[in-house]
């Protein structure tokens, strides 16, 4: 890895030029009181005439107007300086209220839809603040060809020193303008600002991966951020600040801090291995910065990617995870467009994110690290890091699905079932037949199955309840399944899986919903004659569904292990397996359409469930499953 010590600057000579020097070109002096009116509103005429246009298209001319604006900012930040804390809220408290914060958090852009450049572009904003207000905006925050604040800091480009201070005041200056010019808007047009609710994360136990960080585990994380090579030194004060915000349970300003620093690291180690030293500065306005989506994709201009290489699957399962993956946290997503509330930001997210980090620092370090890697406290996270595995890719969502479906068909035997002295024999018996040949067609399918099956699967007398279990399930999930980079036929597929494994769970949760109604009625003698006979075919139909459900769940696991054989398939033949699978989705969802309260149509269930088990029984025939090309 290249030394980190040589890069002083991520900026390149352009952007270099244009945050640091071009805005300190002209020497004027601005009265404050021109810019603030006594009873503190921004005078925002006197802000929007420093914009200024090019000739040929009255397109913003950035260079100028950066250049005429740098005074202006200085005697914004000369006046909040004058300030004490206490006069600052006072004055402008009520203004940051629009952006539901009224705190001030260094993170720039953070109340947006999604890309800031296009919100900034958008009519709907230019009719609330004015077309001069949001060309400002453009000049700070919304151009690459202006200052891009938001974006350079966001990923990870300034170092500290680099950003002048005037402009993070002029930013907070703009904030409470905007502030006021929208409380005017909302007066005039008698609406509301109505906030989006925040993005909570749910199933935090799923995001745990790393053990806590402790005193002593920060401690030597300080400790490495001055050894590892994985940190550019301008940076280290931003990686101090990031551990320190840990310790004082800042959770959210903790992974504001680290995420652009975990950025400009693996955009090191990216340019070294890419041997691409020209994508470590910011680029240019006509061309793409290097940012996470490049890093972490398969390929760099036609060549192969070297990065996830070197970093590893587990490494890079982790990023995908946590950045990438739809049903994932996504947390530089959400904490970058302002969807997370960042005084109720979650411990335990932080907590993997500088977990992580650590390791990084730990693993590209031109030090000789050994004692940190072997340290008590240092060593567990090193290996939760190397054993990690996707949680968030939907091979890894099938596999959870599979296992909770399989553990809601497990409560069944446990339904409350009405004592055989209170039903007629004659009653019982019918449809007894029809469910007994179901059985014995699910039992043959699932003896034809068991050569496709792990070795300690063997055929018995009852090859229902030795071989379609939570056991083999367990199994087969735990089987390590590549997750990086999935082709496209692959993605197609798992949505058809998942669907599948969706339908039989619901089906599931409503056999346990009606057997303990029914039950409770019955018991009551609250039910009339035909709802009796419909419940009594209810717990009929329970003996095949039960098995005909599992066969799906080890049938579809058993197509999860072999997925990426589907990319063997012929177009003729992928079309076929895909109808096929088609066709056991409908199934499932006509079962779930059948089973509900509403339908309790329970006699249909048997021939639909007949027509299933014939179609998977031809396929099987035909050789069409995945299962069978990896033999």
């Amino acid at each position: 890895m290249a030394s980190s010590d040589s890069v002083s600057t991520c900026l390149s000579p352009p952007v270099h030029y244009v945050i640091c020097k071009l805005g300190f070109e002209k020497k004027d002096t601005y009265d404050i009181n021109n810019i603030l009116s006594e009873n503190g509103e921004v005078c925002w005429q006197a802000v929007t005439e420093h914009v200024c246009y090019l000739e040929s298209d009255q397109s913003v001319d950035y260079i100028k107007s950066i250049r005429s604006l740098g005074p202006l900012c200085e005697s914004v930040n000369l006046h909040f300086k004058s300030l004490t804390k206490e006069q600052f809220v006072i004055q402008y408290e009520l203004w940051f209220r629009w952006t539901n914060y009224t705190e001030v958090y260094l993170l720039i852009g953070k109340d947006c839809p999604f890309l800031l450049r296009d919100l900034l572009a958008s009519e709907q904003l230019a009719v609330v603040f004015g077309q001069a207000v949001m060309n400002v905006l453009r000049v700070f925050i919304g151009s690459p060809y202006g200052l891009n604040l938001r974006n350079v800091l966001w990923h990870g480009f300034a170092s500290p020193q680099e950003i002048p201070a005037k402009y993070c005041a002029m930013l907070l200056f703009l904030t409470a303008g905007l502030g006021q010019l929208l409380q005017t808007y909302l007066l005039q047009t008698k609406c509301i600002l109505v906030h989006r609710p925040y993005v909570i994360f749910v199933s935090l136990e799923e995001l745990n991966v790393f053990p806590d960080l402790n005193h002593e585990t920060l401690s030597i994380a300080e400790e490495l951020v001055k050894l590892s090579s994985f940190v550019l030194k301008t940076m280290s004060p931003l990686w101090m600040a990031a551990l320190s915000a840990f310790k004082q349970s800042r959770y959210a300003d903790c992974v504001i801090l680290l995420l652009p620093q975990l950025e400009v690291g693996l955009r090191l180690l990216f340019t070294t291995t890419n041997k691409c030293p020209n994508r470590m500065l910011t680029a240019e306005p006509s061309a793409l910065y290097t940012t996470f989506d490049e890093m972490l994709a398969k390929h760099l201009d036609n060549e192969v990617n070297q990065l996830p290489a070197v970093l590893e699957e587990p490494a890079m399962e982790f990023l995908w995870d946590f950045l990438n993956h739809q049903e994932g946290p996504r947390i530089r997503d959400r904490l970058s467009h302002g969807e997370i509330n960042l005084k109720a930001f979650p411990r335990e997210v932080a907590n993997q994110i500088v977990a992580f980090a650590i390791t990084l620092l730990c693993r590209f370090s031109d030090e000789d690290v050994f004692a940190f890697k072997e340290h008590t406290v240092i060593k567990p996270l090193m290996n939760c890091a190397s054993s990690y595995r996707s949680r968030f890719h939907p091979i890894s969502r099938l596999k959870k699905q599979v296992l909770e479906c399989m553990k809601s068909i497990h409560l069944w035997p446990e339904l409350p079932t009405v004592p055989e002295e209170h039903i007629q024999t004659n009653k019982r018996l019918e449809g007894n037949a029809e469910a007994s040949t179901l059985i014995l067609m699910i039992s043959e399918i699932t003896s034809q199955l068991q050569q496709y099956m792990p070795q300690n699967y063997c055929i018995s007398d009852d090859p229902i309840n030795s071989v379609l279990t939570e056991r083999l399930l367990t199994e087969l999930c735990d089987t390590r399944i590549c997750t990086l980079y999935s082709p496209r036929p692959v993605l197609e597929i798992l949505v058809v899986l998942r669907k599948i494994s969706a339908q039989c769970h619901q089906v599931s949760e409503q056999v346990i919903a009606s057997t303990e109604l029914k039950y409770k009625q019955w018991m009551n003698k609250t039910l009339r004659s035909r709802q009796r006979h419909n419940y009594l075919r209810m717990l009929n139909s329970i003996q095949f569904l039960s098995p005909a459900l599992r066969l799906i769940l080890v049938l579809i696991t058993l197509e999860l292990v072999n997925i990426h054989l589907v990319c063997k398939k012929n177009p003729f033949d992928y079309q076929q397996y895909l109808k096929f699978l088609k066709s056991v989705l409908q199934y499932t969802e006509n079962l779930v359409t059948y089973t509900s309260p509403e339908k309790n149509k329970w006699d249909e269930t048997m021939e639909l469930t007949n027509k299933a088990l014939i179609k998977i029984r031809k396929i099987s025939d035909r050789k069409l499953t995945l299962m069978q090309l990896a033999m």
